[in-house]
């Protein structure tokens, strides 16, 4: 099996069914890691009922300690292809995702350690999604040493991946940590974004103020050349991050929710 896919899961039942049955289109085979961190909604079941109806190659298993980044990082080690597609419990992926990632890979031989691909709204084919891959494929260019995308469409070599650390609490516990490991892969090779390779990302979060950078954060992070990058995540972002409390659990938090059920 060439590809794992590797989904971290936390109460996720209202969302979880329509990706795995996007997975399940897939046209390239691949064993999807499933990592339940602590879910209490009854998703996890759904996840079997729908492994098994579908027939996706499929390990579930438990990572306890409360985070993404411990949940990724548990999937991570249980991986053992060649690449492996981090996804989201959110995200629509269409059929070709996975083809389409390898064959970037390999256009770009082991040099190439990670595929990104495209954040697009509902409409793939829409003038929405049009302005979104010239954003998204003009700043690649223009910066092709940081990321563009969210953790949900990052493909990596994992031996590249896991030779870079990979998610880990102990080197980055905060949010934007695909942008952190992102910059610590890409010390090792090259990546590479396309316009057809896409998926399409929930987007119920209805506030984001505290789960990501600032203006001046993002700015900063753009104009920092690559050989200074380090020192800007960990001597300037990290203590700032640590201030305002944004480790990665607070990705456990549900605005969404919450302003559900105010209304």
């Amino acid at each position: 099996m060439r590809w794992t896919v590797v989904i971290p899961v936390f109460n996720e039942r209202d969302f979880l069914p329509a990706t795995l049955r996007s997975l399940a289109q897939q046209s390239l085979p691949f064993r999807l890691v499933l990592v339940d961190n602590g879910s209490t909604d009854g998703c996890i079941d759904d996840a079997r009922a729908i492994v098994a109806e579908t027939g996706i190659d499929a390990q579930i298993i438990a990572e306890p300690t409360p985070g993404q980044v411990h949940a990724l990082k548990a999937g991570i080690d249980a991986a053992d292809s060649e690449l492996v597609a981090i996804c989201d419990a959110d995200t629509f992926y269409p059929p070709h995702y996975l083809e389409r990632a390898g064959e970037l890979f390999d256009a770009g031989g082991m040099d190439r350690v990670a595929t990104a691909a495209l954040l697009l709204p509902e409409n793939p084919h829409g003038f929405k999604a049009t302005l979104a891959r010239w954003h998204k494929l003009g700043a690649a260019r223009l910066m092709p040493r940081q990321n563009h995308t969210s953790g949900a469409g990052q493909c990596f070599r994992l031996n590249a991946l896991r030779a870079a650390g990979g998610y880990d609490a102990a080197i980055w516990p905060y949010v934007l940590k695909d942008h952190e490991m992102m910059h610590r892969v890409l010390q090792l090779g090259t990546q590479a974004y396309d316009r057809d390779f896409w998926c399409i990302s929930s987007d119920r979060r209805t506030s984001r103020r505290n789960v990501r950078w600032t203006l001046g954060e993002r700015i900063a992070y753009h104009l920092t050349p690559f050989s200074m990058k380090t020192r800007f995540f960990n001597n300037f972002l990290a203590p700032r991050f640590a201030a305002r409390a944004l480790g990665d659990t607070v990705l456990r938090q549900r605005a969404w929710e919450a302003e559900g059920a105010g209304a």
